[in-house]
């Protein structure tokens, strides 16, 4: 089982900038590249990654700016990834409260940073941060491994997937209500806000 599972988890791939077109998209372009980029998190088959709703719900909450005579750019795609990574876990307000400081200040820069360099380099964690999800995830296998000995021969297969379920969703529990604390915990003063330009390193 834990092969299967260091497999499943070894295959995830985030989508990187330079996948994306560097053309601006009409919205069943967009929908059509997040359903091909994005099919390996989809639970069921039939499971849609974005649809038109979906997409036209995000400009209505503010999360996502308007397009640009209904062109969707890079940095659209971004904001569309960051909201389809933050939608499992957290509120449509919650999302917007991260996503918003930073749209006002990086989305459609003219000069500097934009969006696509900040999901460059919150991305650029991803295989340290890994490394250690898998080295983390081994020692919970193990310790579920090891749960439930003195129970019926019979019972165990399901117990012991049963533990591990339990001490995956316990960190689950325990980071989200983390993530919910540090986003109430924002100071305005402390996100970024307006238009003000940063060079490029």
């Amino acid at each position: 089982m834990y092969r299967q599972i260091l497999d499943f988890v070894t295959a995830i791939e985030y989508v990187k900038v330079e996948d994306m077109p560097n053309i601006d998209l009409y919205m069943d372009q967009v929908t059509t590249f997040m359903e091909g980029q994005l099919k390996k998190t989809r639970r069921y088959e039939d499971d849609k990654i974005l649809t038109k709703t979906m997409i036209n719900n995000y400009a209505k909450n503010h999360l996502l700016p308007a397009p640009d005579s209904k062109r969707y750019s890079r940095e659209h795609m971004v904001m569309l990834l960051f909201i389809y990574y933050f939608k499992n876990i957290l509120s449509i307000t919650d999302i917007h409260s991260l996503l918003q400081p930073l749209s006002e200040k990086y989305f459609h820069q003219s000069e500097g940073m934009d969006m696509t360099d900040v999901y460059n380099e919150v991305f650029s964690m991803i295989h340290d941060q890994r490394d250690y999800f898998l080295k983390d995830l081994y020692r919970r296998y193990q310790a579920a491994d090891a749960s439930f000995q003195d129970f019926p021969d019979d019972d165990q297969e399901f117990l012991k997937k049963f533990s591990f379920i339990c001490l995956l969703s316990f960190d689950v529990y325990m980071k989200k209500m983390l993530v919910e604390r540090l986003i109430d915990s924002l100071d305005k003063e402390e996100a970024p806000s307006g238009k003000k330009n940063r060079k490029k390193k």
